[in-house]
């Protein structure tokens, strides 16, 4: 269990090093939760005035910190977020519950503030108690060990299995004022965010009122972590936060469609989307990353219907992880969808290659260039669906055995 597992092949090859944001302070301690020799509990501190917006699993047997984050989002006022790993504290009754107000509570009395304004994530195993001792005996000393640089510890901190640390940032303008979105995330296994055992938490100095930043939130969420899935398990735990300090210096913004948030709305989206493929790129096991991109559905939700419906199969999946170009599988896995299909409008492509046309193959196919794109690392496949101008890109990793070795050993 905490024998450190050997980094993602599709890793990145190097880990940002993320700007300050003026007032947001983040750490991280080794409270022994579950693990041991590392961190797993973080704390991140905002200033007096900070917003907050959030997307969360939807999940019918959410975890007791989620439906803390529910029942609080809707005041858009935040002071800090807790975070630990190893146990997700889900399936845990009111001693779920019971965990989260003392956990709250300490990091509360500690900063000052009301405990509605202190949110909290937990990630791990199912259905074991949360034990509320070591908040208490930690939260008081990590409330003054925080610092402006603590990015990657606090990033470190939230991991279960996944192999490598997930952070991004982003700078871009609202009108003159230069404003600056950092974000990390968790995620490896149990992978299918409906908004994996999925964390993600953004800020910003943006100075941008709760309902606008939930707004533009909501629509980053759908273009992202809604496109993601590793093993097609939605969590108990998905919790996506973004938090606005309004420290920059531009006029307030109040309306989601402002002109002036067009930018700000372009490196929202592209640092949630580069988050969430890191995600996809450490699915447990994982040797091959995976972009799905369709085009020509009824709507661009039947697209991401159809895109997640390959992205999900475990047939696809292994056969892209065994390097063999069985494309039928495809062909299965979008007529499985559910989603509009004209067998003789669809085409396949992988690696760039059409392999279908005409409700059959090609004439004259040649899968060598199919078979050397799949023996790389990333492997593309396009789908025409030739019935409309919908369409979504979906992100995913294949299916190993070494995913059953992660996972039928978890709580061992």
């Amino acid at each position: 269990m905490n024998a450190p597992p050997s980094v993602s092949p599709l890793a990145p090859a190097a880990t940002p090093t993320l700007p300050r944001i003026a007032g947001v302070k983040l750490g991280a301690v080794e409270a022994n939760i579950r693990y041991r020799g590392r961190t797993d509990l973080m704390l991140a501190v905002m200033p007096a005035g900070a917003v907050i917006a959030g997307v969360l699993t939807r999940s019918k047997t959410a975890s007791a910190p989620v439906e803390w984050c529910r029942k609080n989002l809707s005041r858009g006022k935040v002071r800090a977020i807790l975070a630990n790993a190893g146990n997700a504290n889900a399936f845990t009754g009111k001693a779920g519950d019971k965990s989260v107000e003392e956990a709250t509570r300490a990091v509360a009395q500690a900063l000052g503030c009301a405990r509605n304004e202190v949110f909290m994530a937990s990630t791990g195993v199912i259905g074991e108690p949360l034990d509320p001792a070591p908040f208490a005996k930690h939260v008081p000393a990590l409330v003054k060990a925080v610092r402006e640089d603590g990015w990657r510890d606090a990033a470190a901190a939230i991991m279960t299995t996944d192999t490598f640390p997930k952070l991004a940032t982003r700078r871009c303008k609202i009108g003159e004022g230069t404003v600056t979105i950092n974000g990390f995330a968790k995620g490896s296994g149990m992978i299918a965010p409906d908004m994996a055992t999925m964390l993600a938490f953004a800020f910003t100095d943006a100075k941008i009122p709760a309902p606008t930043l939930q707004k533009l939130l909501s629509d980053a969420a759908d273009k992202s972590f809604n496109c993601i899935t590793v093993d097609g398990d939605t969590s108990t735990s998905d919790t996506l936060l973004l938090v606005a300090t309004g420290a920059a210096r531009h006029a307030r913004i109040e309306e989601a469609d402002d002109p002036m948030l067009a930018d700000f709305r372009r490196a929202l989206d592209e640092l949630m989307i580069e988050l969430a493929q890191l995600v996809a790129r450490d699915g447990e096991g994982a040797s091959k990353f995976v972009t799905i991109n369709v085009s020509g559905a009824t709507s661009n939700g039947a697209a991401r219907k159809i895109g997640l419906s390959v992205a999900n199969s475990p047939l696809v999946k292994t056969a892209i992880a065994g390097e063999d170009a069985n494309w039928g599988r495809i062909v299965m896995a979008v007529g499985k969808s559910g989603e509009k299909a004209d067998r003789d409008k669809l085409r396949i492509s992988i690696g760039g290659v059409r392999i279908t046309d005409g409700g059959q193959v090609v004439p004259k196919y040649d899968e060598t260039p199919v078979v050397k794109h799949i023996k790389g690392r990333e492997v593309t496949i396009d789908i025409e669906l030739g019935l409309g101008r919908g369409k979504c890109t979906v992100w995913t990793c294949d299916l190993t055995h070494r995913y059953i070795d992660i996972n039928g050993s978890y709580r061992s």
